[in-house]
């Protein structure tokens, strides 16, 4: 069996690690347009900011020791065509020039997104950049070493990561989003204004509810024009979302769904037969809605491709879906969300209603203690847990999210959170920690 992957980060690898222990006796080929496979991209950011040293660091493996494992790593090898009835893809050697045909008995796309460039960001002027892979990193550094004043567009995670890290390098920042606030992808109105005023406090110039129309420079950026005027800057991050790569699934007759990403079943099966997708550029269904969603985070694309792996190899695995967790910090302050806002449970027409505890991350005679929020939304008339919202002081407070995403997977209620057996001791939480405060207060609300 000839096992051909296109992508070589986190969900092409995981496919390919799980294929070899199922199977060892298939031939596994991973091609991947760029130099660096196998990394961590969302360490990005904190490479920029100095928290980590250098961008190989990121590197879980490198091509080579893939291939001590018995798997074909090619880089910069560009796959540019799949004949699904031929099952063969076009393969094209960057280095080469060359071009050839590679046959295959499954077919992986990993094939990621890339990053939403506006017209007004199709440019040729210097220190202007987007953030997605290790290239896209040192591209940023090599400008951050020279800069002075830096405007990141768009405010959401990447926009929010960079803006403390580009801070802590020395630059001044200024952060516009269309938006009426930051983070409002992620987060309820009521949170969201906690968010700006945390990177005010870090110095960063936030301002909203602006649209950028273009940029000014000659050979190098020197500002961004917007509708309210020019903002200065040598340097320009441009953060305002992601699209799916689905040119080759298109090409090959494979389904996408409403998302605009690629359409599969529990197995990471497309429409194709022995063609599968997996990762950032592949939909899932939503465990609490049970809707397809395009949600591109880590944990979910490494997931998609151990299943995708093991289906491939002749196993019988599912993914169990998602239930859109998130999470990050900026300067001081730990943001997590999991499941469903209120106003993304009003939108789906759900009889939500959500209440807000603040607390204290720890109990409150300790000395560590830090300022921590929750929001809880349930559905009123089921008791159901729909979804959760945290900011905390200590950044490290906000990992409590994760209690609330392995209950929604299971379709539990508010009494069921109220009824977890949480640990405690004064360094950690209070006897009531904050979560079952809230429940409490949603249970008897519902």
């Amino acid at each position: 069996m000839r096992i051909v992957i296109v992508g070589g980060v986190a969900a092409g690898m995981s496919a390919a690690s799980r294929a070899r222990r199922f199977n060892l006796d298939a031939q596994i080929v991973v091609f991947d347009r760029g130099e660096f496979v196998s990394y961590g991209a969302c360490g990005l950011p904190y490479v920029i900011g100095g928290e980590v040293e250098d961008f190989g660091d990121l590197v879980a493996r490198t091509p080579e020791q893939m291939r001590a494992r018995g798997i074909s790593v090619r880089t910069r090898h560009e796959v540019t065509g799949v004949d699904a009835r031929a099952a063969t893809v076009t393969v094209l050697d960057r280095e080469a020039g060359r071009t050839t045909t590679e046959p295959f008995d499954r077919l992986l796309l990993a094939t990621g997104v890339s990053a939403v460039r506006p017209a007004w960001a199709q440019t040729d002027l210097g220190g202007v950049h987007v953030l997605r892979d290790i290239p896209d990193g040192q591209a940023l550094e090599a400008s951050v070493a020279g800069a002075r004043r830096a405007c990141i567009v768009g405010g959401g995670y990447i926009g929010l990561e960079l803006a403390e890290a580009l801070r802590a390098r020395g630059l001044s920042v200024v952060l516009l989003e269309r938006g009426p606030e930051v983070a409002g992808r992620m987060l309820d109105p009521q949170l969201q204004a906690q968010v700006r005023e945390e990177l005010e406090r870090g110095g960063v110039d936030v301002r909203c509810g602006v649209t950028v129309e273009g940029l000014t420079g000659t050979g190098r950026v020197t500002g961004v024009q917007t509708d309210a005027g020019l903002v200065r800057a040598d340097l320009v991050v441009v953060a305002v979302g992601v699209k799916p790569n689905v040119e080759l699934a298109r090409a090959a007759g494979v389904r996408l769904g409403k998302t605009g990403a690629v359409a599969v079943n529990a197995r990471q099966e497309t429409n194709v037969p022995g063609i599968y997708s997996a990762g950032d550029n592949t939909q899932s269904t939503h465990r609490v809605t049970r809707r397809s969603v395009h949600i591109p985070l880590g944990l979910p694309a490494n997931r998609m491709g151990r299943v995708a792996g093991v289906n491939m190899a002749g196993g019988n695995a599912r993914f169990p879906g998602v239930v859109g967790t998130g999470i990050f910090k900026t300067f001081e302050l730990g943001v997590a969300r999991t499941g469903l806002t209120q106003t993304e449970a009003e939108e789906l027409g759900l009889n939500a209603v959500s209440v807000d505890v603040t607390s204290t991350d720890h109990a409150g005679y300790h000395a560590s203690s830090q300022p921590i929020h929750v929001r809880l939304t349930g559905e009123r008339g089921t008791g159901r847990l729909l979804g959760a919202q945290l900011l905390g002081r200590n950044h490290l407070s906000v990992k409590r999210v994760d209690v609330v995403a392995a209950l929604l997977g299971t379709r539990a209620t508010a009494q069921d959170l109220f009824d977890a057996d949480l640990a405690y001791a004064p360094p950690f939480s209070g006897v009531w920690d904050v979560l079952l405060v809230a429940a409490d207060r949603l249970h008897r609300q519902l």
